[in-house]
């Protein structure tokens, strides 16, 4: 059996996940009898939460906006996060929130403990943030989708596409990833029958909510973002870029993202196969390079090229290096 405390705390979490909660289900997920949980769902409600309660067949319980921000408790880690998130935010690809997020920094700084004020200070000096990346996105926009997301509701707006052809979209959206440089919304588009990826930047004019519909299996299952890093790699006429990399995968896989590219094994546990699609191949040379790691290219024969073109750029520097002069 939970506390009290440990139950209140697992309730509200339980409360947040969905819009609605059949009270007979509620209890039994936290192991107590109904009388119990009625006097638990009391005890949030006397400390700020706004409940609603529902009676009849489908009556059940619901976490609803109230007039307040309730309280909100934080353990060490959770506060850490959330401290390093609204730093991250203060500069980061999301447009208008900013200000807000310095606001609610100095306030959590505030009444953070010791201990965890001095880790968060070797942070900041530890963290060196680059110059920003991508397209910014609306902080609005943004939220509107996830809402959708979360409550299954269709969402209407203009896009423009990567030709700059608009058309006027209805999704049943499903996720919103980041692959590090933008902002990606996973839906499923009912006018071509198939799930779609669309960047956020290219949504023009406000997001309009439509009607619930029938939740459907996630792509790659619930793996959106190695969903969205196939879906923009394939673009049209790109090249494969096939590289074996001497190292084993798991070392690999690790240190590259799913956006870059996919690490498949070998025969070899020593050595594994990295697969690009739609990279730059200027940008891919280098990259390789930084890697620090043995490797030879399979395909293309132009991105071979550009490492003989880059390597005997690099053997006429050692060279002028050597003979003190132009070689």
């Amino acid at each position: 059996m939970l506390s009290s405390s440990n139950r209140l705390l697992r309730l509200l979490s339980l409360l947040q996940t969905r819009r609605h909660w059949a009270g007979a289900e509620l209890a039994q997920a936290l192991a107590v009898h109904p009388r119990t949980l009625r006097r638990d769902i009391d005890r949030l409600r006397e400390l700020g939460y706004p409940i609603q309660a529902s009676s009849g067949v489908a009556g059940g319980y619901a976490f609803r906006a109230g007039n307040t921000l309730p309280p909100l408790l934080l353990d060490d880690d959770e506060a850490m996060t959330v401290a390093i998130t609204l730093r991250t935010a203060a500069t980061g690809s999301v447009g208008g929130v900013e200000e807000a997020a310095l606001r609610a920094l100095v306030k959590l700084e505030q009444v953070m403990p010791t201990r965890l004020r001095h880790k968060l200070d070797a942070l900041r000096s530890a963290i060196v943030p680059l110059p920003r990346a991508g397209p910014l996105v609306d902080a609005g926009q943004l939220a509107t989708l996830a809402a959708a997301c979360r409550d299954q509701l269709r969402v209407n707006f203009d896009y423009a596409d990567s030709r700059g052809q608009a058309s006027t979209r209805q999704v049943e959206p499903q996720g919103l990833a980041h692959t590090g440089w933008r902002w990606y919304l996973v839906a499923w588009d009912p006018a071509r029958d198939d799930w779609r990826t669309f960047r956020l930047d290219r949504i023009a004019g406000p997001v309009a909510l439509g009607a619930h519909f029938a939740p459907r299996p996630p792509p790659e299952g619930g793996d959106l973002r190695a969903y969205v890093a196939r879906s923009v790699g394939q673009a049209p006429n790109a090249e494969e870029a096939r590289i074996v990399l001497h190292a084993p995968r798991a070392v690999m896989a690790a240190r590259i993202p799913a956006s870059a590219g996919q690490v498949e094994p070998l025969d070899d546990d020593s050595r594994c196969l990295l697969r690009c699609t739609g990279q730059s191949l200027e940008s891919l040379t280098y990259w390789l390079m930084a890697l620090e790691v043995e490797f030879e290219v399979l395909a293309p024969d132009s991105l071979a090229q550009r490492f003989q073109a880059a390597g005997e750029r690099v053997a006429r520097m050692l060279q002028r290096r050597e003979t003190g002069g132009p070689a």
